[in-house]
């Protein structure tokens, strides 16, 4: 099965257990054998012959009665009887059954603990692939195949174009969607439910950012590395914010899909926390490196740290964003710990989804609040009831690995896409009071958070800003400067 595959079906999840947003799961090759569980069904009675199943998939086929990801094994057997045996194999969190018919073989797949169905990946027949429509859009067939999709990918590339939609916001508003997925005509959707306004109003990282960056505070001058997936390199967000890239150990692996979510959200041009800030990417084989631990990642932000040494000052790394939060529980934790000692003792802040670096969790806008208020972001998926602090990252769009002008709108982020909401606040910081200590930006995140809908308390960039300038005032003790400090109109909350 391909890395694809895995990124089609691994949900989107917490602190890196298999998926912190992907940075395990989503690259892993899966195999669809051996099975963990196996079971196998008595053929039919009078078993068809090989060439004449093979002609009825082709033709079925043809005909639109087979398709990518909204064909399920009990329409397959509808059409090819009992399967001669079928096995089911558990990864990680993806579930895989494979059926085998005379000279056929379907591969089905589903979200592991999920209640949707196994749905078509993969068929050949006599030894051939059967073309089902894996690159092609998606075309829903009716308002049955709504509950084919899980909530990671949603309707991505998929056209809605035949179904009517009007008794169906509730679903709608769980599945993201893409800058490819395909609506009927407004008096086919939901009264209110405009999905061309969602995906431009998630570009907005909300909470007075874009106020902020009215007055000149968007991360200018500072450098953030991300150590992350292979990157798209010449996406309209952020192609212009990329100031290196170094692949390290990926080889010819192309652009997956973690990485553009991530940079568009830290400094994209429409959707960044700091969109003034410049990225140093390397790009890592986080799917071969699961097992190496802390290791290789401590190695990483090393090398970091000593081009930093070798850099001017205003050419220096001061963030390193990594969307991963296994680092305390791997056997060799002490390689990570001592590697982000040896960063902050150089002025860099490491910002990652490990507990042991901050306990927080994401948060969701909710529908027809003000996005800028914290008032109008709620606990999102992924929190557990040690959290201290919750950051945006459900009902967003971000850049999309799949084209240089595709976005996707996220129902549900995961703190993958909360860390670099965190590591473009310390951008700003950065720019505002360049001497302020790393451990001083996460102690003020705690500090100036709040948000009356919702405990833990939002995060909020206006107030977290303020103080920034506050302490830089006090440190520097220049009355002189107190208007720095003012709550810039427009943005307070």
């Amino acid at each position: 099965m391909s890395r694809d595959d895995a990124q089609s079906f691994a949900p989107l999840g917490a602190r890196g257990k298999l998926f912190t947003m992907g940075i395990s799961l989503l690259a892993i090759n899966l195999t669809v054998a051996p099975a963990c569980r196996a079971q196998t069904t008595s053929p039919s009675t009078q078993p068809a012959s090989a060439s004449s199943t093979i002609q009825t998939v082709r033709e079925a086929t043809k005909a639109g009665m087979i398709a990518y990801k909204l064909t399920v094994p009990e329409e397959l057997q509808r059409l090819l009887g009992a399967p001669q045996s079928e096995t089911q194999n558990k990864d990680g969190e993806v579930q895989t059954l494979v059926q085998h018919y005379p000279g056929v073989k379907a591969v089905f797949m589903k979200p592991q603990d999920n209640a949707l169905p196994f749905v078509l990946t993969h068929l050949t027949a006599g030894w051939r692939e059967v073309d089902i429509g894996r690159n092609r859009v998606i075309v829903l067939r009716n308002e049955g195949d709504l509950g084919k999709f899980d909530s990671f990918w949603g309707l991505a590339n998929a056209s809605l174009v035949k179904l009517d939609l009007r008794q169906h916001r509730a679903r709608l508003d769980q599945l993201p969607f893409d800058s490819r997925t395909v609506w009927p005509p407004a008096d086919r959707l939901p009264e209110g439910f405009d999905p061309l306004k969602l995906l431009e109003d998630g570009k907005n990282p909300g909470l007075g950012l874009r106020g902020l960056h009215r007055q000149g505070i968007d991360g200018k001058g500072i450098h953030i590395a991300i150590i992350d997936q292979p990157l798209l390199l010449k996406h309209q967000e952020y192609k212009d914010r990329i100031k290196s890239y170094e692949p390290i150990g990926v080889g010819a692996v192309p652009p997956q899909m973690h990485g553009p979510p991530v940079v568009s959200i830290a400094v994209g041009k429409t959707c960044g926390v700091a969109p003034g800030a410049v990225v140093h990417y390397y790009a890592v084989p986080t799917w071969s490196w699961w097992n190496l631990h802390c290791k290789p990642y401590a190695q990483v932000l090393d090398k970091i740290v000593e081009k930093n040494k070798q850099s001017d000052p205003a050419d220096r790394v001061r963030v390193v964003c990594i969307s991963l939060g296994m680092f305390s529980e791997w056997p060799d934790y002490r390689l990570w710990k001592e590697a982000v000692e040896r960063a902050a003792a150089e002025g860099i802040l490491v910002v990652s989804c490990d507990p042991a670096f901050l306990k927080y969790g994401t948060a969701n806008r909710i529908a027809g609040k003000d996005a800028e208020d914290p008032s109008g972001w709620q606990i999102g998926r992924y929190w557990s009831p040690g959290t201290v602090l919750l950051v945006p990252a459900g009902e967003r769009t971000t850049a999309s690995h799949v084209g240089a002008d595709m976005y996707t709108y996220w129902r549900h982020g995961g703190m993958s896409w909360a860390a670099p909401y965190l590591a473009g606040l310390a951008a700003l910081a950065f720019q505002v009071a360049p001497e302020i200590e790393p451990a001083t930006i996460v102690e003020l995140w705690r500090k100036t958070a709040g948000g009356k809908a919702s405990k833990p308390a939002v995060v909020n960039p206006v107030r977290f800003i303020e103080a920034v300038r506050a302490g830089r005032i006090q440190r520097s003790g220049s009355p002189g400067q107190q208007s720095q400090s003012e709550e810039p109109s427009g943005v307070g909350r």
